[in-house]
C-alpha cells in the first residue's frame, strides 16, 4: 500500500521535473548524444555521466528555492545583488537568440522528412512551427504542457527502451577495414566534448525554468507538495533524462561507430539519418512511427523552452522595473511572440545551419555553467531557507567539485577557440 501511494503521489506531482525531462531530450539528446556514440564510441557514456552527475545540484536547487520560498530563483537573484540579475539577464539574453532558433531548426529538418515535403526550405517549415506553438502556449498556457507531455515523455521512453533492446541484441556493426578511431583529445574532439557536457542534461540556465514551473504548478494545484515531495518529482524527471542520453548514445554507437558515416550539419539530412538509425534495427515499417516520435519529442522541447524563455524574461523585465508588474500577464503573451520573431530572423540568417547555432548556444551555455551554479548555490543557503532545508554537506561538496570541474573545462574551453 505504501508503494502504491508514493506512486500516486509522484502522478499527481507530475509537472516541473517532467517539462525539465522534456526540455532535455531534445537537442543534447537527440542531436549530441547520438552523435557522441557514433564518432567516439561507448568511452563517451563517461562524460554523459559525468555531467548528469556533476551538474545535478544547480537543477535541484531550482526545485528547492522555490519549494521552501515560494519565489522563483531569479527572485533569488535580485535577493542576492541587483548584479546578479542583471548578469543572468544577459544570459538569457544570449539565450534569446540562439537556443530557440537551434530547437526549431532540429524540429523542422524532422518535420520535412517525416511529411517528406524535400522541396520545402527549413526556414518556411520554421515560420509554420512558430505560428503553431505560439498559439498553443498562448492559449494553452502551463496546463497544457503539463498534461500532453506526460504522453509523450512515456512515449518517447519506451520507443527508445524497445529500440535500445534490439540494437543491443543485434550487436555492434562491422568495422570498415583500415577504421582509425577518432582522437577526442585533439581540438576536434576536446571541443565536442565540451558542447556535449554543456547541453548535457541541458543548460544550466534552465534551471530557473523549473523554478518558474514550480510557481505554475502551484498556482494550478490545490495542495503544495512537500520539499520530499517535490524532489522526488524532480528526480524521477532527471534520472529519466540520464537514461534517455545513454539509450540515444548507445544506438549510435552501435550503429554507426567504425562505419566513417559522419552525421549531417544539415537538419533534413540528420533528420533522415536518425529515423534510419531506428529503423535499421526494427525494420522498415516501424519509419512512420519513428518519424512521428522523433518530431514530438523535439516539438515538445521546442514548446517547453519558449515558454521557459518567455516567462524569465518577463520575469526579469517585472523585477528590474517593478512598476510594470500589473502587466505581467499581456507580458508573457508579447514575449512569446517577439521570441519568435528574433528567433526566426536567426534562422534566416544561418541558413538553417544547424551545427553553427548548436555550436554557437553550447558554447554559452558551458562557460557561464559553473557561475550560475555557485548563484544558485548561494540562493539555497541564504537566510531565507531554514538550515534544515539547505542542502546536505554532501550535496554542498558535489556542487563545489561541480563548480571547479566546469570553471576549469570552461578556461580551457576560452582559451582554445581563442588561441
Amino acid at each position: 500500500m505504501s508503494t502504491m501511494t508514493s506512486i500516486r503521489t509522484l502522478i499527481r506531482n507530475l509537472g516541473p521535473g517532467l517539462l525539465f525531462a522534456s526540455t532535455a531530450i531534445g537537442t543534447s539528446h537527440l542531436v549530441l548524444s547520438t552523435k557522441a556514440g557514433a564518432q567516439y564510441g561507448w568511452l563517451m557514456v563517461i562524460p554523459i555521466i559525468l555531467a548528469n552527475v556533476l551538474k545535478y545540484p544547480f537543477f535541484e536547487f531550482g526545485i528547492r528555492y522555490t519549494n521552501i520560498t515560494n519565489k522563483t530563483l531569479i527572485e533569488g537573484y535580485l535577493n542576492r545583488g541587483k548584479g546578479y540579475l542583471i548578469f543572468y539577464a544577459v544570459i538569457t539574453l544570449f539565450s534569446t537568440f540562439t537556443i530557440l532558433a537551434a530547437l526549431y531548426v532540429v524540429t523542422s529538418g524532422l518535420l520535412i522528412n517525416l511529411l517528406q515535403l524535400s522541396n520545402t526550405p527549413v526556414n518556411v517549415v520554421a515560420g509554420g512551427l512558430f505560428i503553431v506553438i505560439c498559439a498553443i502556449l498562448i492559449v494553452g498556457r502551463y496546463k497544457f504542457l503539463e498534461t500532453s507531455l506526460k504522453y509523450v515523455v512515456s512515449l518517447l521512453f519506451l520507443a527508445l527502451l524497445a529500440t535500445s533492446i534490439l540494437v543491443i541484441a543485434n550487436g555492434q556493426v562491422t568495422e570498415i577495414e583500415n577504421f582509425k578511431a577518432p582522437n577526442i583529445f585533439n581540438e576536434v574532439g576536446i571541443l565536442f566534448l565540451i558542447g556535449l557536457m554543456g547541453w548535457m542534461p541541458t543548460t544550466v540556465e534552465a534551471s530557473s525554468w523549473i523554478s518558474l514551473w514550480s510557481i505554475e504548478k502551484l498556482k494550478n494545484s490545490s495542495r503544495k507538495p512537500s520539499l520530499k515531495e517535490a524532489l522526488q518529482e524532480f528526480k524521477f524527471g532527471y534520472f529519466t533524462t540520464g537514461i534517455l542520453a545513454i539509450f540515444f548514445m548507445t544506438i549510435g554507437w552501435l550503429t554507426l561507430y567504425g562505419t566513417n558515416t559522419e552525421l549531417s550539419n544539415s537538419a533534413v539530412i540528420f533528420a533522415d539519418q536518425l529515423v534510419q538509425l531506428f529503423t535499421a534495427n526494427i525494420g522498415s515499417w516501424a519509419y512512420i512511427l519513428i518519424g512521428i516520435a522523433a518530431f514530438s519529442t523535439m516539438f515538445s522541447t521546442c514548446i517547453t523552452a519558449h515558454d521557459a524563455i518567455a516567462r524569465v524574461s518577463v520575469d526579469i523585465i517585472t523585477l528590474l522595473y517593478p512598476k510594470k508588474k500589473n502587466v505581467k500577464k499581456q507580458s508573457f503573451t508579447i514575449a512569446i511572440i517577439l521570441l519568435a520573431i528574433i528567433n526566426y530572423t536567426v534562422i534566416l540568417s544561418f541558413s538553417a545551419n544547424m551545427g553553427l547555432l548548436v555550436a554557437l548556444a553550447t558554447f554559452v551555455s558551458f562557460v557561464v555553467a559553473p557561475i550560475i551554479g555557485y548563484m544558485n548555490l548561494k540562493n539555497v543557503m541564504s537566510h531565507e531557507i531554514p538550515e534544515i532545508y539547505r542542502p546536505s554537506k554532501n550535496l554542498q561538496i558535489l556542487t563545489y567539485v561541480g563548480i571547479l570541474f566546469l570553471a576549469l573545462f570552461s578556461i580551457y574551453y576560452c582559451w582554445m577557440v581563442l588561441f
